[in-house]
């Protein structure tokens, strides 16, 4: 029988990172992991580059049913002091765009590696190819069975550490465990979806958007509670890229959303100081300077193309404002979990600590990372989270 300070299960972000964290202040710590290997969400980040923090951070950058509830943790272990842990791992940081943090290696690989060299010099333990079997709670802890390749064992822990993530990607292993943890202790879930996810157009708005298959555009994409302004892709299903996965996260269905083509500028002042020089040019070659091609050629089924801009009476000037710089969007759903990056809802809040992210019911039962009901926005922000839940649930372990 082993005995351990803390079962961390979970060898994603968060669970390393609570092992390195505990092993500093000298508490053995075991990480359960039942892929064959820790970082799996890691290492295809950022397109295996690993995006691992933005220096931006702030608790308004996340969705929780309790907005003040992420303040705490990320308080606590800062976007500074990921800073200098990676680089004490050996990585420097390079920001790309809105603060995205990268290893200067573009390697996601370098950390999991990092990880895991930090693990084995602190005497931690990983567990890969195992699964928990069921958690009993004692009189000074728990006892938590495993599955260790085909084979039985239980392991003795003041302390348990879910940090199993969320329902996304399940070809990559995501589970429910983290819920199922919780209904076993009688925690609220809050309500799960997936979020940071590409969202899919009705068939009767298909063609049209087939038409523009592999179109980027730089946009401003917003609804009645939140805009982004980054690139849109086209897709033939519907509509991906940054701006489209960040407003994912706030929409519900059958909410519209809404597309400014041409953000910072004004179309119907283009065309008023075009008129005084050009007036005859068609709209449509007019359009064709600021729009993609693609783009240009499909707004002939909403806009007057075959008038010069002359011609425009106010009421079709107000139209072509309308379409350019507030395209109504009513997505028809999104691509669920296989292609959503997080997930949104989970572990309920109040359920929590926010200091030290224990059940408050269930002494030396931690939650931390994507399964708790805190989701980040695109670019580096979950991994912030992750990292702070990791080292504020070694400072509280018992």
């Amino acid at each position: 029988m082993m005995n351990v300070d803390a079962v961390i299960i979970g060898g994603g972000a968060c669970g390393l990172m609570c092992a390195v964290q505990a092993g500093y202040l000298g508490k053995s710590a075991l990480i359960v992991e039942h892929n064959d290997k820790v970082g799996a969400k890691i290492l295809i980040s950022g397109g295996g580059r690993c995006n691992y923090t933005n220096l931006y951070t702030t608790e308004s950058n996340f969705i929780s049913n309790n907005e003040h509830f992420p303040k705490s943790a990320l308080s606590q272990w800062s976007v500074d002091d990921s800073i200098q842990f990676f680089e004490m791992m050996g990585i420097e940081g390079q920001e790309k765009t809105l603060g995205q943090l990268f290893p200067t290696s573009n390697k996601a690989s370098d950390i999991v590696r990092g990880f895991e060299q930090m693990i084995e010099d602190l005497g931690q333990q990983i567990l890969c190819n195992s699964s928990v079997i069921s958690i009993h709670q004692t009189e000074d802890g728990f006892d938590v069975e495993l599955l260790n390749r085909g084979k039985k064992q239980i392991v003795k822990t003041a302390n348990v550490v879910i940090a199993t993530g969320g329902l996304p990607i399940p070809k990559m292993g995501a589970t429910d465990f983290a819920f199922q943890i919780a209904k076993q202790f009688d925690l609220k879930i809050t309500k799960t979806a997936p979020a940071l996810v590409p969202l899919v157009i009705g068939h009767n708005q298909r063609e049209w958007f087939e038409k523009m298959s592999g179109t980027s555009v730089h946009s401003i994409v917003s609804n009645d509670e939140i805009s982004f302004e980054e690139n849109i892709l086209f897709t033939h299903w519907g509509l991906s890229g940054p701006a489209i996965l960040q407003i994912s996260s706030y929409w519900r269905a059958p909410k519209p959303i809404y597309i400014n083509f041409l953000p910072h500028q004004s179309i119907r002042k283009l065309i008023e100081e075009t008129r005084q020089t050009n007036g005859k040019k068609l709209l449509q070659n007019f359009l064709s300077t600021f729009l993609p091609n693609k783009l240009c050629d499909a707004m002939s089924v909403y806009l007057p193309y075959d008038k010069n801009i002359a011609s425009l009476s106010n009421t079709e000037l107000e139209h072509i404002e309308n379409i350019i710089h507030h395209f109504e969007v009513i997505p028809a759903g999104d691509k669920g979990y296989e292609k959503a990056e997080v997930m949104r809802g989970g572990i309920d809040t109040n359920e929590l600590s926010s200091k030290s992210l224990e059940a408050k019911k269930v002494p030396g039962l931690f939650f931390g990372g994507e399964c708790v009901d805190v989701t980040g926005w695109l670019g580096g922000y979950n991994f912030q989270w992750a990292w702070a839940c990791g080292y504020v649930i070694a400072q509280n372990l018992h």
